[in-house]
């Protein structure tokens, strides 16, 4: 039997009690693997791993205290060597798209087998991205805002895009760029036909997918 020492150490971030008590009991009898701890809340993780030993993290999105992307994002910073497995039920490709941005392992939904955690986990492990069957099946399948490309935009138009995604107004960025409000807004419409959407909160969720602002 391996020691401890030779194990790998797990760990399981999730705001629901319920999905970490399966969790450990699915990985309670492997032998490759040691669970280093469970936590609820994204902070008592993060200082968890300023002093303990964890080879990878099963971590949830959606947390009581921050957005576990985020913490991903921190986690890969400041912790490369930590393999983080995002379990969550979001199944949006541009969220599983920012998870591997922001330096993910690999992506399961919360409703893959048993079989495929286990097989996530060691390809994580090994170096591999990993995905459940139904997340290698939503990447190959891109959307069709993805499939129109990006707009072509002036060079005024993203000036203007990034004020707008900042939260400025029509008046705000007018007075910014030395530009009438009349101007500022023929922009506006402009933007929201090139990217067909109907209002200003759809044309800034495409620009961030896009990666514009």
């Amino acid at each position: 039997m391996l020691q401890d020492k030779d194990r790998m150490t797990l760990a399981v971030v999730d705001d629901h009690p319920i999905v970490i008590e399966g969790l450990l009991k699915l990985l309670d009898n492997k032998e490759h693997l040691r669970v280093a701890g469970s936590f609820t809340a994204g902070a008592a993780f993060w200082t968890f791993i300023k002093s303990n030993k964890v080879d990878i993290v099963l971590l949830d999105i959606s947390l009581p205290d921050m957005n576990g992307m985020d913490l991903c994002k921190d986690i890969k910073l400041m912790h490369p060597g930590i393999c983080v497995l995002i379990l969550s039920n979001h199944s949006e490709r541009s969220i599983i798209l920012q998870a591997l941005q922001n330096g993910a392992s690999g992506y399961l939904l919360k409703n893959a087998s048993a079989a495929e955690l286990i097989a996530c986990i060691q390809q994580a492990l090994s170096g591999q991205i990993a995905f459940s069957k139904e997340v290698r099946e939503i990447i190959a399948r891109p959307s069709l805002t993805e499939l129109k490309g990006i707009p072509s935009l002036t060079k005024r138009e993203k000036e203007i895009l990034h004020l707008i995604s900042e939260g400025h107004t029509t008046a705000g960025i007018a007075e910014q760029l030395s530009l009438s409000p009349l101007t500022i807004e023929t922009h506006r419409r402009n933007l929201l036909q090139k990217f067909e959407v109907k209002n200003v909160a759809a044309l800034i969720k495409l620009a961030v997918q896009h990666g514009l602002v």
